[in-house]
């Protein structure tokens, strides 16, 4: 199964961003998405930025994602 997870721009060289997630950096390609910019939040998939979404929405998702994944491992 794969998830694609909302990370924040933190650098951008060309058509590679680095992203955010929790302190977690990595390489992304930009080349799926027009118009990004440092601070934006983007869903990353595979590698790839696959679409922009709203901070509100990004940081709504990420504190879903942690409680789900708390409580699954019994730390609710």
């Amino acid at each position: 199964m794969c998830l694609a997870v909302p990370s924040k721009i933190i650098e951008i060289n060309d058509t590679v961003a680095i992203v955010d997630v929790d302190g977690v950096t990595r390489e992304t390609s930009l080349l799926l998405i027009e118009d990004a910019k440092i601070g934006d939040y983007v869903i990353v998939h595979a590698g790839f930025a696959i679409s922009k979404l709203d901070e509100e929405s990004a940081l709504q998702t990420l504190t879903d994602m942690r409680n789900i994944l708390a409580a699954d491992s019994g730390q609710a």
